[in-house]
Parts: C-alpha cells; sequence; structure tokens
C-alpha cells in the first residue's frame, strides 16, 4: 500500500506508482496517514517506486508498557533497556484498523489494573485489535523485549499465556511477508531471545506446565537425576493446510549429571524459520520448526527431531543452531545422528549464551569446509614469513639500493606496502579469534577497523608508486625532494585510508550496520559498508594498470650522451616491472574478493580468493625483492663482504 501524506524527507516527491522516478537507488520518505504514526519510505528500481521500509503504526509501545508495570512496579522494573526499535516491510495491502479500536481497554477499572500487573491480560485486546502491519511487528517485538527484560521475575502460567498471545499474534502464518519490510532486519532474533529469556523464568504448576497457541508452544517439566529420559513432543499447525512436528529429548546419561532436581523448557515455533528467512538480507531455507530450549547447565547434550517440510528426496538437510550473539545459523553447533526422506534427528550442544534454538536447514551450501580452513592457515603463515624476511633484506640493503632518489622512493613505497600487509595479515588473525570466541563486540569493531584501515593503505601505496612513475616519466624537470615525497607519501598512503575508514564506521555502525553477519568484516547487504574498501581498492588497481600502459607509450629508448638520463630512465622501468607484476595480482585477488560477495554460494570464488590473497605477501617477497637485479647484487656484496670479515677473523 503506498499512503500518501506530507513528504518526511528531502530525497523525492510523490512516491506512487503513477510518477516514475529517474534515478535507482533514490530514496523517497512520505509520512503516514494521520491514524498513525511513523513514516514510509521507498526506493527507485526500474523507474518504479517500491516499497522500502513501513514504519507505521497505530500502537502506543510505552502505554501498554506503563499499563502493566505502572501501579506496583516489580523489583526488576528499575532496568534499563538499551536502545530502541527501527521498525522493516513488504509491498501488500494490509488493514491498519482504527487507532480508537482498542481505547475502550484502556479504560478499565482498579480491579482490571490489579489484574493486570498478575497476568497482562488487559493489554491482549488492543494488540490483537491490530493489524499485524510491518510498524506494529516492530512495536510488538519492542514490547516483549522489554516485558522479558524487566518484568521477567515470577512468571506464572497466566503471564506465559498473555506473553504467548501477544507472540502469536506476529507469528501468524499469514503475515510472514510483512516481515521483510520491518526496519531492524534483526527484528525476528530479538523475538526469539526475548520469548526464551521469558519462558526460561516460567514457574511449573505440579511439575509441568503446556501452553499452546496457533504458532507458538511453550512446554516445560521438572527433571531430576533419576528419571530414565524426557521428552517434548510438539505437532502444530504450519499454515491452513499443513501441520509440523517435533520432539527434544534429553538423554538418560544426561539427567545423570544433575546435582538437584530442576526444569526443562521448550518452545516451539513453525512458523519463525520462514519468519528468519524473509527478514534477512542472506536468507537460508528452514525446513521444519524452531525449537528452543532452557536447560540447566548442567545439561551439555540433546536429541531433537524435526519433521520436514519439504520432503522431496533431492532436498538435504543440515542440523543447525541459532548463534544468538552473532544472529546466524551455526552447522558447528549440532551433529546429524539420522536422516530419512521425512524428518531428521540431530544431536545438539546446548549453550547458555549461544545455542538455546535449533533447526534444521533446507539443501545449505557449506562453505566453511577444511579445504578453506587449511589454505588460509598456511597461506596466512607463507604470507607473514615471506613479508618479515622482505623487511629483513630491505634492511640489509637499504644503503645499497637506494642512492638515487628514484631508487629511495621505491624502496621507500615497497616498505610500506609490505609492512601494511605484513599488519593486515596479524589483524586478519585477530578478527578471527575475536569473532571465533564472541570475545566482545566492540573488539569486533575495532579489529574490523585497522583491517579496513591497512588493506586500503596497501593499495593506496601501490597507488602511491603509481605516481612516482608519472612522476619520473612526464615531470621530466620537476625535481622532488626526499622530505616532500615522505610527507605526500604518508598523506595518500596512511592518511587517504585513514579518512575513509573513520567515515565508513561513523556513518554506519549508529545504524548497526558496520559488520556483517559471523565475520569481524564489513557489512555488505545492509548497509554496503564493504564498498568503503571494494571501490577505493579496484580503482586504484585500474589507474596503476594505466600507468603501465603510460609507461609502455612513453618509454623512448636512450641515445647516446644520455647516461645520467638513461640511468633514471631504467630506475623507472624497473619500478614500472613491480607495478605490472604486483598491481594485476593484487587487483585479481581483490576481484575474486568482490565475486564472492556476488555470488557467496561459489565455492570456487571463495577457494581462488582465498588461494590468492593467502599468498600476497610471498608475491611481493618475489616481484618486489628477490627478482630485483640490483637488490640481488646488494645481497651478493653483502654476503661476499661478510665472507671476507669471517676469513680476517679467522686469520
Amino acid at each position: 500500500v503506498l499512503r500518501k501524506g506530507s513528504k518526511a524527507g528531502n530525497l523525492q516527491d510523490g512516491c506512487t506508482d503513477l510518477i516514475p522516478c529517474e534515478d535507482s537507488g533514490t530514496l523517497c520518505i512520505q509520512a503516514c496517514s494521520p491514524s498513525f504514526h511513523g513514516e514510509t519510505s521507498f526506493v527507485c528500481e526500474d523507474r518504479t517506486w517500491r516499497m522500502f521500509t513501513d514504519a507505521c503504526a497505530n500502537l502506543d509501545v510505552q502505554s501498554l508498557f506503563q499499563r502493566i508495570s505502572k501501579r506496583e512496579p516489580l523489583p526488576s522494573s528499575e532496568g534499563h533497556v538499551a536502545g530502541g526499535h527501527f521498525p522493516f516491510v513488504r509491498p501488500g495491502k494490509p488493514t491498519h484498523g482504527k487507532p480508537g479500536d482498542g481505547a475502550k481497554y484502556f479504560g478499565a477499572d482498579d480491579r482490571g489494573k490489579s489484574n493486570c500487573q498478575a497476568d497482562f491480560s488487559c493489554i491482549i485486546p488492543d494488540i490483537l485489535s491490530s493489524p499485524a502491519i510491518p510498524g506494529n511487528i516492530a512495536d510488538i517485538v519492542e514490547l516483549l523485549k522489554m516485558i522479558s527484560l524487566m518484568l521477567s521475575e515470577n512468571v506464572n502460567r497466566g503471564k506465559m499465556q498473555s506473553y504467548s498471545k501477544i507472540a502469536n499474534h506476529i507469528l501468524n502464518s499469514s503475515i510472514i511477508s510483512n516481515w521483510a519490510f520491518v526496519k531492524d532486519r534483526n527484528a525476528s532474533s530479538t523475538l526469539l531471545d526475548s520469548v526464551n529469556l521469558f519462558a526460561g523464568k516460567l514457574l511449573l504448576r505440579n511439575g509441568s506446565e503446556h501452553i499452546q497457541e496457533h504458532f507458538i508452544s511453550t512446554k516445560g517439566f521438572s527433571i531430576h537425576r533419576n528419571a530414565s529420559g524426557k521428552s517434548f513432543d510438539f505437532s502444530m499447525e504450519l499454515n491452513q493446510t499443513n501441520n509440523v512436528s517435533g520432539r527434544v529429548v534429553i538423554p538418560e546419561e544426561e539427567l545423570q549429571k544433575l546435582p538437584k532436581a530442576s526444569k526443562a523448557i521448550s518452545i516451539a515455533f513453525p512458523t519463525l524459520g520462514a519468519i528468519i528467512e524473509a527478514s534477512r538480507p542472506d536468507p537460508v531455507s528452514v525446513n521444519g520448526m524452531v525449537l528452543s530450549v532452557s536447560l540447566p547447565e548442567e545439561l551439555q547434550h540433546i536429541l531433537l527431531t524435526f519433521e520436514k517440510v519439504n520432503k522431496l528426496e533431492s532436498v538435504g538437510a543440515q542440523c543447525v543452531g541459532w548463534h544468538s550473539t552473532e544472529r546466524r545459523w551455526d552447522n558447528k553447533a549440532c551433529q546429524m545422528k539420522s536422516d530419512n526422506i521425512s524428518s531428521v534427528v540431530c544431536m545438539c550442544k546446548h549453550r547458555h549464551r549461544t545455542f538455546r534454538s535449533f533447526s534444521i536447514l533446507m539443501s545449505p551450501t557449506l562453505l566453511r569446509n577444511a579445504v578453506l580452513d587449511y589454505i588460509t592457515c598456511v597461506g596466512l603463515g607463507l604470507s607473514i614469513f615471506s613479508l618479515i624476511l622482505c623487511l629483513t633484506i630491505e634492511m640489509a640493503v637499504w644503503h645499497h639500493v637506494t642512492k638515487t632518489e628514484i631508487t629511495y622512493m621505491r624502496h621507500f613505497c615497497l616498505v610500506n606496502i609490505a609492512t601494511s600487509l605484513l599488519i593486515a595479515d596479524i589483524l586478519f588473525i585477530m578478527a578471527a579469534v575475536v569473532h571465533n570466541t564472541a570475545l566482545n563486540y566492540r573488539l569486533c569493531v575495532a579489529a574490523t577497523f585497522f583491517l579496513h584501515l591497512f588493506y586500503l593503505a596497501l593499495f593506496f601505496w601501490m597507488f602511491t608508486l603509481g605516481l612516482l612513475i608519472l612522476y619520473g616519466l612526464l615531470l621530466v624537470f620537476f625535481k622532488i625532494t626526499r622530505s616532500a615525497f615522505i610527507v605526500m607519501a604518508f598523506i595518500i598512503g596512511y592518511g587517504c585510508p585513514l579518512v575513509i575508514s573513520i567515515l565508513t564506521v561513523a556513518i554506519t555502525e549508529p545504524k548497526n550496520g558496520y559488520l556483517r553477519s559471523g565475520a569481524c568484516w564489513l557489512n555488505w547487504y545492509e548497509t554496503k559498508a564493504l564498498l568503503a574498501f571494494a571501490v577505493p581498492a579496484l580503482s586504484i588497481v585500474a589507474v596503476n594498470l594505466a600507468v603501465v600502459v603510460v609507461v609502455v607509450v612513453k618509454t623512448p629508448r636512450p641515445s647516446i650522451g644520455e647516461s645520467c638520463k638513461s640511468r633514471d630512465l631504467s630506475n623507472m622501468i624497473r619500478v614500472s616491472k613491480n607495478v605490472a607484476l604486483l598491481t594485476p595480482l593484487l587487483g585479481l585477488t581483490w576481484g575474486f574478493g568482490l565475486a564472492t560477495v556476488v555470488d557467496s554460494h561459489s565455492l570456487a570464488f571463495h577457494v581462488t580468493f582465498a588461494l590468492l590473497n593467502a599468498f600476497q605477501g610471498f608475491f611481493i617477497l618475489l616481484f618486489g625483492t628477490l627478482l630485483d637485479r640490483k637488490t640481488r647484487e646488494a645481497l651478493r656484496k653483502n654476503c661476499l663482504s661478510s665472507k671476507r670479515e669471517c676469513s680476517v677473523a679467522k686469520a
């Protein structure tokens, strides 16, 4: 639905199908109709305005929350809720309803207010009467989050029933498509975390509890070490024509680990997998219900049985756990025990801070495999060793190979290229460690920032080397001093990357769009932050290739009596050879890196990129140092002089 209203942004007017747009990617923002608060945004695609986000809502979340917490605040209500919601939506025609429809419930009597504290029931009519449009979905997710964080003490059956009814309203199979446009793409993950947190505090009556809604079911049992095993069985409606089932089993050997009687809670979501798939930029197909478990710390392993939604023989399956910190499916959380045409049995690790929710994926493309890991480890080790050797050689021959201005500038650039890549390689390892151990989000941001900075520095120092060639060829009569060159080189080599890196994090991080999901590296899907690396890097590769062409065209043949000029010219040609060899290699490397973004499921692209990227340090050592004739001559002289010194010492 395209809602008319006053323009809320300064981008474009008339966001309707009747008025074509001009520039692809242009945003248009309009206010909602008077009955709603928020705004709707549209993006220009193929000269047509298409809805991008819809934050229009008619729920007052703060009033609803005050209604259930205001009169007698619970002890935990003094906590602080960080952040806010950022409502995301699909073009459709949801019925918005009337904003006043639920107002009659706010005027309940004092008895109703007291009951609301006990079971939250007074806000149910307001929520159920509101349309499950994207803006309201975002608001309801935020409400459930606040309840889980601040009102999760003494969760009785009444509170869990009300909580389930609220969650069920936005888990309905008929409104899954609306989740694709909720502004916060992590809203489905926030909902899952909130439900897990709240249900985990459920108090059990007589040793068990069962609360059933159409699209969310919660079961709880008392467990103890003398039990023979415990299971939770679910059979729920997926849509109007299909049901889907799942089972959670706590093995007897796990129960033996319990020091005392405890409880186990399990929650089943038949539609949440499809919701996560609809709301994420890198969707994977979930082929069963999502099962969450809350267990005592002593229990580590559980068996889960998932009925497949798609039962075709050609459809494979993979057991996965939802990584709550990184908000992605992780295949390392589970192992497949059996797989047949109708169901899958998984053995999963229950980690309280990481994996609490599990499912199966349909025909996944596994790109995290042993081949890539092996290539990366071996290549990075060789690259770091090569760069250290390169810098050591440069130190040893520095005075022999920097006698002219041109050679000094060339080796100065080469040393900084090697240094930038060496630091980047070390940071790459640190970023992997930070990511794999989930140490800290800020550490991941810091690692990504410096990784971005030094990878960019690598290319900008290559660019400086290209400018050096143009200086030697085109500005023959203009001489630059070493001090002036060093200043300009540092401004280009480190100053430009620093500015780009700072701007990237400053623009994208406030929107939670700096990091990509599942890695300490620049985001692509939400904010295209990766372009802040790809565009400068590939542009520099193109410029340096053009410089090589200029060298070929402009290089004259030396004539008699031009020995000094010929010497400078030969130095320039040596520099050009380095650029001609290194630029295509670096460009080819990151060209395949860009290809992995365009086609993230191609194993060939990933392997090729890993190979080329891992051996960049070796390329710099080989083409920048070992194949340089003057560097080899200087090394030979050093070796000869060392032998003479040894001979004199022995004599």
